[in-house]
């Protein structure tokens, strides 16, 4: 039985879709509307235009950094003065978080070394590694005093 009350939710729900259709093809193109607001007076400049600065949330990049020491567990100093070397090329960056691999048959020596390595980054780079996150991670291996770290950096 055909009762015209049942097509009354289908005639509302057609009539708002066109209604929404109809308002959003009487919107302007923000993006003419932005360049036709602009002076197109020609512009020269012997200088490179200066980079924009950087608003929002700072991004982490996807691809880490790797470096590796060698120094034997317990010299804080050779430690310090390697980290230094290996993350050399990379200052004036800061990083967001590191994981270090610390090398060592045993589970417990390398979780250690790689404890040790991480608490020394701020001292060996003040400024690359203030507020950075480190993870102490154990790596099977024969060769005692050695760390793969992986530094993950800011995008600027």
């Amino acid at each position: 039985m055909f009762n015209p009350l049942h097509l009354a939710g289908w005639l509302f729900a057609d009539m708002l879709l066109v209604l929404a259709l109809v308002a959003m093809g009487d919107q302007g193109d923000p993006v003419k509307a932005a360049s036709s607001a602009k002076p197109h007076a020609p512009t020269v400049s012997a200088s490179p235009k200066p980079r924009p600065s950087h608003t929002g949330p700072r991004a982490v990049l996807r691809k880490p950094v790797r470096v590796s020491i060698d120094a034997a567990p317990g010299d804080r100093d050779r430690i310090v003065r390697r980290l230094r070397s290996v993350t050399a090329p990379y200052a004036g960056r800061q990083a967001a978080f590191v994981l270090t691999f610390g090398r060592h048959a045993d589970p417990g020596p390398g979780g250690e070394y790689a404890h040790e390595v991480n608490a020394l980054l701020a001292k060996a780079r003040p400024d690359m590694f203030k507020g950075a996150t480190t993870r102490d991670f154990w790596k099977g291996g024969a060769s005692a005093g050695h760390a793969d770290i992986e530094i993950y950096f800011y995008s600027y």
